[in-house]
């Protein structure tokens, strides 16, 4: 730049010329925001006068409040939220949950969003973002209802980062037009006789193998069958079981039933809980206690399950079956069978505030997802009641004195 340069206004205004180039430049800096302009003249004092004109009419614009300075846009909101959800939930989320917030935006939300101000963001864009989505989506068919909920989860935190550093000041409203009240639908379960199916068909593996080689895969065949026992019997969730070790677990004999059951500490999304099983889970934690690769003992530290999640096993054999979809279309996994076991515990009449605990979830959880459509929930003393009739009007009416 060259050295010609004049200050006016005390600094605010400035004169100056570029390199090459005869003519004079202004600039000023309003509301943190630098405004330039090309007076267009190489006379001083013709190109002075221009610039004052254009600075005192800036100056009255921001005073009006109807200058404006340069807005943020999504993508420098997006920036903040990922550098600070990352720090922020460390140890409270998962990997892969923070990784899915930052793969959302980059593959969706980015390229809608992102050089637009933030200001810009209103109900009418992101209805157009949504239709959007189901015009672009590569596999010809519109996302998931879930699939969207998780974008414009995204796309809240993002708008809430802004305001959080002031760059947006309401949040707008992001809830889906013309849609009805949505069905509650239960969670996929085992019903007590398809249980009984499932826990026979993986103790023929057992003792009969597949395609003739029953010895190659034995073991994983009698950890799976004693995976099945287990997770029916304690309601664990499939990422608290996989990190489950044996110093977790203590066979103990209840004061109030006088049975022989699991105490369990469980570690899992929820933090640190605990568990209580019933009495069919001890016999399969013995088994798994004793039976270790290449004969060892186990552990305090060992995992019950070092395989993790046998989701390959489960998938083959709810395939024979026929058990992988229940007959509304639900898929079924390693996680029904936590939701077997709290519809099992329900309909043998187990008080739902202990469920939950035991659990480590919520009453309203349970009520919703799963004591709904439990028959046994009902009570028909109390819905079939009959309450005797009110007598006619009029029968024990007092006469009016004459």
């Amino acid at each position: 730049m060259s050295s010609e340069s004049i200050e006016l206004f005390g600094g605010d205004l400035r004169l100056y010329k570029r390199e090459n180039s005869s003519l004079w430049q202004c600039s000023a800096s309003l509301k943190g925001t630098n405004h330039r302009k090309s007076t267009k003249e190489d006379n001083l004092a013709r190109a002075r006068e221009i610039a004052e004109d254009w600075y005192l009419e800036l100056r009255g614009k921001s005073r009006a409040g109807l200058l404006k300075g340069r807005e943020t846009t999504f993508n420098e909101a997006a920036n903040r939220f990922v550098e600070e959800y990352e720090i922020i939930t460390e140890g409270e989320r998962s990997e892969k949950y923070v990784q899915s917030h930052s793969d959302r935006l980059r593959v969706h939300l980015r390229p809608f969003f992102g050089t637009k101000p933030l200001t810009d963001i209103n109900p009418a864009l992101v209805q157009e973002y949504r239709m959007h989505r189901a015009k672009t989506s590569r596999t010809g068919k519109p996302p998931s209802r879930s699939a969207m909920h998780h974008e414009i989860v995204t796309l809240r935190q993002v708008l809430k980062t802004a305001i959080r550093q002031g760059w947006l000041q309401h949040l707008p409203d992001m809830s889906l037009p013309y849609r009805k009240s949505g069905k509650v639908e239960h969670r996929g379960w085992f019903s007590p006789g398809e249980l009984a199916r499932l826990i026979e068909a993986s103790r023929k593996r057992v003792s009969d193998g597949v395609g003739g080689r029953p010895l190659r895969w034995k073991w994983e065949y009698e950890q799976f069958d004693d995976y099945l026992v287990f997770m029916s019997n304690t309601g664990l969730r499939p990422d608290e079981a996989a990190r489950l070790e044996f110093r977790d677990v203590t066979i103990v004999k209840d004061w109030d039933t006088q049975e022989t059951i699991l105490e369990i500490e469980v570690r899992g999304k929820r933090g640190t809980g605990y568990c209580k099983s019933t009495a069919e889970a001890v016999e399969a934690f013995r088994r798994l206690s004793a039976r270790m690769r290449e004969g060892k003992e186990a552990g305090p530290t060992d995992l019950l399950f070092p395989g993790g999640t046998p989701r390959e096993l489960m998938n083959n054999i709810l395939g024979e079956l026929k058990l992988k979809f229940d007959r509304e279309g639900r898929r079924r996994s390693s996680y029904s069978l936590r939701h077997t076991y709290i519809c099992t515990r329900l309909m043998n009449g187990a008080d739902i505030y202990q469920i939950a605990k035991n659990c480590r979830t919520s009453v309203e959880m349970i009520e919703k997802y799963y004591a709904a459509h439990l028959k046994t929930t009902l009570d028909a003393s109390a819905i079939n009641v009959r309450k005797p009739r009110r007598p006619e009007a009029g029968r024990y009416d007092i006469p009016v004195a004459a």
